[in-house]
């Protein structure tokens, strides 16, 4: 990406992309609320709830549709799914006025954006119709416009990077139905999950630019390529984090009690029976229900040991990180910000064990997240050379 792009495209640009900012994080969050209290299943139908807009509120509406035969309603679950999908569409149609205002100064730009996103929106009803290769060749060809202009167009207006944004919005939205019409399928939920999190990413680029407020440092280079290596390697975490909830793997090393989960040992050892290889299979097929998990003890253990033993590789990359920058004058505040943010990451992490990972605790581990990663993507899109 081009680090010096040009004025916004729109003179309220830069404050769609911050509201979009916001409402992805919100979003993520959510999603982290209806994935750790067990409703991604609530809705068996897509994008319908028993084929309502909203959802059912009695047994006797659900029974009147055929997602009844997969599922019985549970109400209380059910409201959060769908008031997720409703985050998810509101989030939708930001992030496509972002690239319509992008787009508007490339040559037919917006007749582009336009067209595949028309594309989309085609597919949805033909794979309510239970026409799902035509559905799912519109959506490829929808998709494949959008990347292609992402391809061919600079980043000097931020075009690029809307329309790429708008990209990972409809595989968002693909990966959200695989969800759950792939039952839970632990390879689409953690990549539903990196998916927020490219958009996050992607729409904090952009709202910094667009607001034009960067950190001009001689050291900016260097401290880019600190920064880089650090998202890598939170994103990576990111990604175990989300195998681990996908595959139920949270309380694998211990019981349900405080006094079960001895942390930092697992089931009592410092090193007890783990199955990589199992545990780290990415692709079971598709027809299995996934809710509640279907690995044994020892695939489990191996997957929240790998997230243990590379949230202490994440966490002491990151705060060398911070001590550098407290050296830098202008980012004294950033490397505050960060270092305490890994600290809380941490203890989030181990309340989460020791406490039998209690919803409250486990939503704002996802947040923290969310939030180490704008602190570093913010600090690559504002620093700047001197020219």
């Amino acid at each position: 990406m081009n680090s010096h792009a040009r004025p916004a495209p729109h003179r309220n640009f830069h404050r769609l992309a911050w509201f979009a900012l916001i409402m992805t994080a919100s979003t993520i969050m959510f999603g982290s609320f209806v994935r750790l209290s067990d409703a991604g299943l609530s809705c068996p139908d897509w994008p319908t709830c028993y084929g309502r807009v909203t959802w059912p509120q009695t047994q006797a509406e659900a029974l009147q549709h055929v997602a009844s035969e997969i599922r019985p309603l549970e109400t209380h679950k059910a409201w959060r799914e769908q008031v997720h999908r409703f985050l998810a569409g509101a989030l939708g149609v930001e992030v496509l006025l972002l690239s319509l205002m992008a787009a508007r100064r490339r040559r037919h730009g917006v007749a582009q954006v336009v067209a595949a996103c028309s594309l989309v929106a085609a597919a949805i009803p033909m794979y309510m119709l239970g026409k799902h290769v035509e559905a799912s060749v519109l959506a490829v060809v929808g998709e494949g416009i959008l990347l292609v202009a992402a391809w061919r167009w600079s980043n000097s207006d931020l075009s690029r990077v809307a329309v790429l944004t708008l990209a990972v919005v409809v595989f968002q939205a693909l990966l959200g139905m695989w969800t759950v019409t792939w039952l839970l399928k632990p390879a689409v939920v953690m990549g539903h999950l990196l998916g927020g999190m490219a958009m996050f990413g992607c729409l904090a680029w952009m709202a910094w630019k667009a607001t034009n407020m960067p950190i001009t440092l001689v050291q900016a280079p260097v401290m880019r390529r600190w920064l880089l290596a650090g998202v890598v390697l939170l994103v990576t975490q990111i990604a175990l984090g989300g195998w681990v909830s996908a595959n139920y793997a949270a309380l694998a090393c211990g019981g349900s009690s405080w006094s079960a989960n001895n942390f930092p040992r697992c089931v009592g050892q410092w090193w007890p029976m783990q199955n990589y290889a199992e545990g780290f299979t990415l692709w079971r097929g598709i027809g299995v229900d996934y809710e509640g998990g279907v690995l044994d003890g020892a695939s489990r253990i191996a997957i929240q040991m790998a997230h243990r033993m590379f949230a202490v590789v994440v966490a002491l990359y990151l705060w060398v990180v911070s001590a550098r920058m407290l050296r830098v004058p202008g980012l004294r505040g950033w490397a505050s910000a960060l270092g305490l943010l890994v600290a809380v990451q941490v203890t989030l992490g181990i309340l989460n064990v020791k406490l039998a990972l209690p919803l409250g605790v486990a939503v704002a581990h996802a947040g923290c997240a969310v939030a180490l990663l704008f602190v570093l993507v913010s600090l690559l899109a504002r620093l700047r050379a001197p020219e």
